[in-house]
């Protein structure tokens, strides 16, 4: 006899959250795994600290030295205002990354990024604009965060294109010039109803933006005049710091004033008014130290201090010119802190929608059982219409009241079929829900998988759920707009060089549990635990005992018993499985199978070694 598993929903990463920050890119030419690694001290928590003036200037002194000249060879677009540029240098391919987000605009060179497809319309746009260019020059004037690529057919030659990034906050963009600094192409079109200072768009003449407020820092300003200039208005030292100066970033304004974020705070809300002689000394000599890396291009990198990064130190002692990686490392920052935003994001909107569902099918299965309760009442309608027969000369009103509750109770009897079907349904969707509550929590709690990946788990569980919950005719019209691509279950490879594959998603199960799997392959679950299924591709060689141990301590740790210190797990022939009809998919039942025992932190210390990761 068949022995029914139950639904088995799918389940993700079950370890706890931790806050080490390892920026891990994927080299896929080479097939391995490179870290950057980001210290976690002044990051873990902090909130994203927008680029300004000193970051644009420090990122800038590096890339000149890196990509100056170097030959354009491809633009991609991974998000709607992001570009991606790859320049060939002496060295090989370097890229950079292009953003004018209202909320994170920045220049930063970043590892290979996935390739995209055809890309595009902007991206297409640019690729057949700087095809067969070089980058020869990246101009920045004073304190203004505009930022222009050069670009020529040769080094040497006149710029025939200027690619001109904006980083001003909500007002960024990105421009694309001919030789007559007329606009080819840009990221924002801004039409006169949106802007009266400066509307642009295809085809006009480029304008730059309107002049900063403030005066440009001086070092040669001295103490007496700088304190003169901030006490002209009675204000707050942040407010005058930022009022009176071009390129002071609330970033750099506490940077400005002291290492200390509690003291710097403070003396930022204290009037220009009431600052002492000594604390105006204090103040100047880290302006002139700031003012004397800007001209001498002596940036580094640091973590620690008031904000949440520097590129500038004020101990001369301790300053050194950091060239070798601080844009790279910018990069990375910027790319966690834009990854986990973006994660928490999609988190909370499938929270919400499965909330949503859950309340729907909650509310139609309450119904439903309602109703079948109500179903019992047929036998005593049943009994009271004989009854009312078995009176003596019954009357005519009398017979049709019978005839009306025989067909009450014979309704009630047609119905209890069709409720129980219903409320199998609903139970079925229940216990999807929950599977993808459950893998949602895990996913968002994994450590040994990048931010990236994680947010593609996320999008592929969302786009599933939008088929399986959402109503037939809008379903049918997501598959016909949507390329089907094949599941990317998780892989690794045994000590015995088999593969295992497990399913993080409701469609991964059914695809290596049903679809995929070989006579040969064997399957393995967590005993009546709701979990991920894992297949071991038996199928391309003898599995070891330390192979099967592999497999059964992953399917425990992809279940919601890997809290326990051992778990039973269930293996069987994937030729013993069977799908069960009208359910959804991963939903199995199996016969003949044998039970090992597991341990669910061994699986994850496999997992968190990344040595088995195909």
């Amino acid at each position: 006899m068949p022995t029914p598993l139950g639904p088995v929903i799918t389940v993700s990463f079950p370890s706890a959250a931790d806050e080490a920050i390892d920026c891990i890119e994927s080299d896929r030419r080479v097939g391995r795994l490179r870290a950057i690694q980001v210290p976690t001290e002044s990051m873990a928590h902090a909130a994203l600290q927008v680029m300004d003036l000193s970051s644009l200037r420090a990122v800038l002194s590096e890339l000149r030295k890196e990509v100056l000249p170097s030959r354009f060879e491809k633009v991609q677009q991974p998000e709607p205002h992001t570009l991606q540029l790859g320049l060939r240098t002496l060295k090989g391919l370097v890229w950079l990354e292009l953003s004018w987000r209202a909320d994170c605009p920045r220049l930063v060179k970043i590892t290979p990024p996935p390739r995209l497809g055809s890309g595009s319309t902007l991206a297409q746009q640019i690729q057949h604009g700087l095809r067969q260019m070089a980058l020869i020059e990246l101009k920045q004037k004073g304190f203004d965060r505009v930022v222009e690529c050069g670009l020529a057919h040769r080094p040497g030659e006149p710029i025939e294109r200027t690619l001109v990034l904006e980083l001003m906050g909500r007002h960024s963009n990105l421009l694309l010039l001919d030789r007559q600094r007329q606009v080819i192409t840009l990221g924002r079109q801004v039409r006169n109803h949106q802007s009266r200072v400066r509307p642009i768009g295809t085809a006009d003449i480029y304008v730059a933006p309107p002049p900063m407020q403030g005066r440009e820092p001086s070092s040669k300003e001295s103490l007496k005049r700088w304190k003169d200039i901030l006490c002209l208005v009675p204000t707050k030292l942040r407010s005058a710091l930022q009022q009176c100066y071009q390129g002071i970033s609330p970033a750099l304004a506490l940077q400005l004033v002291d290492d200390d974020a509690k003291k710097a705070h403070a003396l930022l809300e204290v009037s220009v008014l009431e600052i002492t002689d000594e604390q105006w000394q204090h103040l100047y000599h880290r302006w002139s130290r700031w003012l004397d890396c800007l001209e001498k291009e002596r940036f580094t990198m640091r973590f620690d201090g008031p904000s949440s990064y520097r590129v500038w130190d004020c101990d001369t002692s301790t300053s050194s010119s950091f060239t070798d990686g601080l844009s790279l490392t910018l990069g990375s920052y910027y790319r966690r802190h834009l990854e986990t935003q973006s994660l928490n994001q999609l988190a909370e909107d499938l929270q919400k929608r499965l909330f949503q569902w859950r309340q729907r099918e909650e509310q139609a299965l309450g119904e439903q059982q309602g109703r079948l309760n109500e179903t019992s009442q047929s036998n005593s309608l049943q009994q009271q219409a004989d009854a009312m027969l078995c009176l003596p000369s019954p009357s005519k009103d009398l017979i049709n009241q019978t005839q009306k509750l025989y067909r009450k109770a014979q309704k009630f009897r047609r119905s209890v079929p069709v409720l129980k079907t219903r409320i199998e349904h609903h139970q079925q969707r229940l216990q999807l829900i929950q599977g993808s509550e459950m893998f949602l929590e895990d996913l968002l709690g994994t450590s040994w998988e990048g931010q990236r990946e994680r947010s593609i788990r996320l999008q592929e569980l969302r786009q599933e759920l939008d088929e399986l919950l959402i109503s037939q005719s809008r379903n049918r019209q997501k598959r016909g707009r949507r390329n089907q691509q094949p599941p990317s279950p998780l892989e690794l490879t045994t000590p015995g060089g088999l593969i295992v594959q497990v399913g993080r998603n409701h469609r991964q199960n059914d695809w290596i549990s049903l679809r995929q799997a070989r006579p040969g392959d064997l399957w393995f679950h967590a005993q009546e635990c709701p979990g991920s299924h894992v297949v071991l591709k038996a199928s391309n060689g003898h599995a070891e005992e330390a192979d099967l141990q592999l497999a059964a301590d992953l399917a425990a740790h992809f279940s919601r018993a890997r809290g326990n210190q051992r778990v039973p797990v269930v293996m069987v022939p994937t030729s013993n499985l069977q799908r069960i009809p009208g359910a959804g998919p991963g939903t199995v039942r199996y016969r003949d199978g044998n039970l090992c025992w597991a341990e669910p932190d061994r699986g994850l210390q496999h997992l968190s070694a990344s040595e088995l990761l195909v």
